[in-house]
């Protein structure tokens, strides 16, 4: 999976075998049962996450999360999965939760550039603020993308373990 070149802060992947759900879904029970302290799998139904554990996670550690569905008209013996390598829910909600802050600030000095400028006053400050709003994110969107970077290498493991599962 080409990683370097995608935009997007989540890489998502599709795949196809022609197995049905339920055998697939084995292979992922057979191997937890073996699984190594470095990963993590937590199954429920056709939902599946996998992610490094142990001495080698880390606050960027990425976490696959995998669905298993039914490929359409296959009457049942196809398996199409797809794959979401993606943050700790913890650590996305953050980033969003600052999102939304440094959106709302945004927003409000817009709101108070306008008003004072409709009231002739000065709007230097509502300028200011602003401008180190989107800066803020702007430094969140690099932090995000620095963030992915870290995580390419466990990205790979991740990908490799996967493989090997399905096969």
């Amino acid at each position: 999976m080409e990683t370097k070149n995608d935009i997007s802060l989540r890489l998502r992947f599709y795949r196809d075998i022609d197995e049905t759900i339920d055998t697939v879904r084995q292979k992922f029970i057979d191997y937890k049962s073996k699984i190594s302290a470095d990963y993590v799998m937590k199954i429920r139904k056709n939902h599946i996450q996998f992610t490094v554990g142990g001495l080698k996670q880390r606050y960027w550690s990425p976490y696959l999360t995998i669905e298993l569905e039914e490929k359409e008209g296959s009457n049942g013996s196809s398996t199409h999965i797809r794959g979401l390598f993606g943050p700790a829910q913890t650590m996305w909600s953050f980033f969003i939760f600052l999102h939304f802050i440094i959106a709302g600030v945004f927003l409000v000095f817009m709101m108070f550039l306008i008003s004072d400028y409709m009231l002739k006053k000065s709007i230097t400050t509502d300028i200011i603020v602003m401008s180190l709003m989107a800066i803020c994110w702007l430094l969140l969107y690099i932090l995000g993308r620095q963030t992915r970077e870290n995580g390419y290498e466990q990205m790979n493991e991740l990908e490799q373990e996967f493989l090997n599962i399905i096969q």
